[in-house]
């Protein structure tokens, strides 16, 4: 059985098959996921996917990349909904330094809320870092006594390292199974199995069996098995590894 640590499951994109496209993950071993939110106004759909079939688990947050559609009231209100929700996660949160034109202060002051609202609440992080890592390391240290991963991770080893140090995991995936990704797969090759979560990120970031088209959860199974072959383990071994590290994580209940 996996885990999808990372898939946005209540997106536009499945409203119009979301019920085939979650058989589908069943059908291919994916009986968990973890579902981020982006911004507060998607708040209430992510609850009602979430809470329409098993294995759905929301976490709520407010996402880098949305920065125009958050408010400073936005942080009392992610309050209120985790301590009436009891998410498994905050998130997705972080820092993003690529697009241009989403100011670092204010990407920055929407970050820290979520980081304290992480402590308080004892809950991790999922952590979106683009082009951003260090700062998010820095943050992280800042706040203190927080956990969480940061998905679809593409920083350098030393970067990994030190996040590890501070507890938190790394998620790969679609991007790993890409031949050209040297950096990245020579990560998956050789960090401990302890510190890696497998994810989608559906709909976006398809794996290199469906290059240019729709993600689904159901084709985790392709990043596990891309991983196992670099590390020359198992598919079952870096399943069992993985889905431990998710339920560990998030404190996810059994299947």
């Amino acid at each position: 059985m996996l885990v999808d640590s990372h898939s946005h499951f209540d997106a536009p994109e499945f409203d119009a098959d979301r019920g085939a496209v979650l058989a589908r993950a069943r059908a291919a071993g994916v009986t968990r996921q973890v579902v981020p939110a982006i911004t507060a106004s998607s708040w209430p759909k992510l609850r009602e996917v979430c809470a329409s079939g098993a294995g759905l688990f929301p976490a709520y947050g407010l996402h880098p990349m949305y920065l125009a559609d958050h408010r400073p009231a936005h942080l009392d209100d992610l309050h209120d909904w985790i301590d009436r929700e009891r998410p498994v996660a905050v998130g997705e949160c972080g820092l993003d330094f690529f697009i241009e034109g989403l100011e670092p202060a204010e990407q920055q002051r929407y970050f820290d809320g979520q980081l304290r609202l992480a402590r308080a609440f004892d809950l991790p992080l999922i952590v979106h870092a683009r082009h951003a890592v260090d700062a998010v390391i820095a943050s992280v240290k800042r706040v203190g006594q927080l956990r969480g991963v940061v998905h679809s991770f593409s920083g350098s080893p030393e970067q990994a390292r030190q996040l590890w140090q501070l507890g938190f995991l790394i998620g790969l995936g679609g991007p790993v199974t890409y031949e050209r990704a040297n950096r990245l797969r020579t990560l998956a090759r050789t960090m401990p199995l302890d510190f890696l979560l497998l994810e989608t990120d559906a709909p976006d970031q398809p794996d290199a069996g469906i290059r240019g088209q729709r993600n689904e959860p159901s084709r985790l199974p392709a990043v596990r098995d891309v991983i196992a072959e670099l590390r020359g383990a198992s598919p079952a071994e870096i399943a069992v590894a993985t889905t431990r590290n998710a339920e560990r994580l998030f404190k996810l209940p059994a299947n």
